[in-house]
Formats: structure tokens, C-alpha cells, sequence
């Protein structure tokens, strides 16, 4: 077997502050959006710099309160452009931590934890 990719599943509550998080706030962009029909709960993908998360109104298709981990390079410039937009909701700061990781962890409007991590920084 030969692995390929992995893509995380978040549970989301609800479209717009979905978008405004991942889509405003962090850069991401959207891959796709699929419900079954009109008004039926939004399954969407987002997309950053080859990173893939999938993005889900459907009970059942994950646990809220989940952790994924984002490996990058630039953290410090990516965490200062975030600062500067004066997101209400995120005001995260950077750790080094014991292990030489620099890491900046922030939630989302769902409880779910995204870490962007950068090895061997500084």
C-alpha cells in the first residue's frame, strides 16, 4: 500500500461562519460545496497551498472538538497577516515549543483546533 493523501473531516454548525473563518480569516479557498438538495446541510472542501480540509454540516460525519495539525513554512508571516486583519473571534499567538517546533493554534467557531506548525523555525 502506498499512501497518497489524507483529508481531515470538521464538523461545522453553520455555512456563513464557516466561510467567514476558513475562507476571510485564514485564506483558504473552496474546492467544491455539495448539498443533496436546497436547504439540506453543506458538505464543502476548502483548499490552501496543497492543504485539503473538508468541511461538514452532516450529523455524524465527524466530532466536534477535533484537532488537526498543519505543517508550513512562513508561519511567522502567515501568523503576522492574520493579526492585522483584527479578526474578532482569533487573536492567536506563536509557542516555540520544547521540541523546536514554532506553533500557532486557534479555534474555530465550532470548538475545532487547527495547529499550523513549522519544524526547525528560527
Amino acid at each position: 500500500m502506498i499512501c497518497h493523501s489524507m483529508t481531515p473531516i470538521l464538523r461545522i454548525f453553520d455555512e456563513q461562519k464557516a466561510k467567514e473563518f476558513y475562507l476571510e480569516f485564514l485564506e483558504f479557498g473552496v474546492e467544491f460545496e455539495h448539498r443533496y438538495e436546497d436547504g439540506f446541510p453543506l458538505y464543502m472542501s476548502v483548499t490552501m497551498s496543497g492543504i485539503t480540509i473538508h468541511l461538514s454540516e452532516h450529523h455524524g460525519d465527524a466530532t466536534p472538538g477535533s484537532t488537526i495539525r498543519i505543517g508550513v513554512t512562513g508561519l511567522e508571516d502567515y501568523h503576522k497577516k492574520l493579526l492585522a486583519k483584527t479578526y474578532k473571534f482569533a487573536r492567536p499567538g506563536l509557542e516555540r515549543t520544547p521540541w523546536d517546533n514554532v506553533e500557532m493554534s486557534l479555534a474555530d467557531p465550532f470548538g475545532n483546533r487547527l495547529v499550523f506548525y513549522e519544524m526547525d523555525a528560527g
